[in-house]
């Protein structure tokens, strides 16, 4: 069989592999810590890549994922909400856990223990399912609803994520999905050549909150080094028509990875952290602090599910 499936534990974490035997191409994530992505190793000339930016070990992830959130899943919220505080359906609500800025971040998914439901391997893919019941875990969102993950391995170095989110509940509940993954391509950012096709992004105010203003952008409308240039922005994608949103490439060893996200991925955030080792390019379905501002917020009926995928590939030169 071309693809397979394999569980395995590295420094105490509980990964599960999805493997191509004919090029050595692996992928691996860790459902029971938030369905978080761990790792994506190419073999290139000079040997294997692993191109996330991943916890070392699993004290190295309980220490730092709650400052850091590398590689997390970003439900039912992205990014930043406003002092955790936001109103929906006539009454006021506030997560419990915040930010030393005083924001909630990042959802409440990103530690969660997701179950595995369904593992498939043939000539053609290899694909792991999972799932977690939330249930009103949180007073800031009182709600209750599944959160389905899905990572497909398939040739040509391309991992398809699928997320899928179903409201079990009696009422619209407000919701915004999107990944959190750090990539490193080899040495450091400054080298590295980025694209994104958007030519609008959101003003932010110094909070990372954004005021509600679309700002021109040309900045990185073809590929450039990223060089000295500080990003902790969120940029709104333009229609993509089966190209890529978004690409990054080290012109040292050619590695390039490209980024498919389907049209539920209408924002893209990236960061770049100080120590310009890796990159965070993160697809999101709702700009930051949607709950509070609308711009791309989902109201998921009862019953209802939505889905959002994206396609990540790598190319080896």
């Amino acid at each position: 069989m071309r693809f397979a499936f394999v569980h395995k534990t590295e420094r105490n974490l509980p990964v599960i592999f999805l493997t191509d035997n004919e090029t050595g191409t692996e992928v691996s994530f860790i459902p029971s810590i938030g369905a978080q992505l761990h790792s994506f190793i190419l073999m290139t000339s000079k040997g294997a890549v692993n191109i996330i930016d991943h916890y070392e070990s699993l004290d190295d992830l309980k220490n730092n994922n709650i400052r850091s959130h590398k590689s997390s899943k970003l439900s039912p919220f992205v990014c930043r909400i406003q002092n955790g505080k936001y109103h929906f359906d006539g009454s006021e609500f506030e997560f419990m856990n915040k930010f030393p800025d005083g924001s909630a971040i990042h959802g409440l998914l990103f530690d969660k223990p997701f179950e595995v439901t369904d593992e498939i391997a043939t000539q053609t893919f290899a694909s792991v399912t999972m799932q977690y019941h939330y249930k009103k875990d949180d007073k800031g969102y009182p709600f209750d609803y599944t959160c389905f993950v899905k990572y497909q391995l398939k040739k040509d170095n391309l991992l398809l994520v699928e997320t899928a989110v179903l409201n079990n509940g009696t009422q619209s509940i407000p919701m915004a999905d999107g990944w959190h993954p750090y990539f490193t391509l080899g040495g450091k950012t400054d080298d590295w050549e980025l694209y994104f096709n958007a030519e609008r992004l959101l003003e932010f105010s110094d909070k990372l909150i954004p005021t509600g203003q679309l700002l021109p952008n040309n900045k990185f409308s073809k590929p450039e080094k990223i060089a000295d240039t500080f990003l902790d922005n969120c940029f709104v994608l333009n229609e993509l028509n089966g190209k890529p949103s978004c690409t990054l490439r080290n012109p040292v060893n050619g590695l390039q990875l490209l980024f498919f996200p389907e049209k539920h991925y209408p924002y893209l955030q990236i960061y770049t952290p100080p120590h310009r080792d890796s990159i965070a390019i993160e697809n999101l379905s709702g700009a930051p602090d949607c709950f509070n501002n609308g711009m791309g917020l989902t109201l998921l009926q009862p019953g209802h599910s939505q889905t959002f995928a994206l396609g990540y590939q790598v190319l080896v030169s």
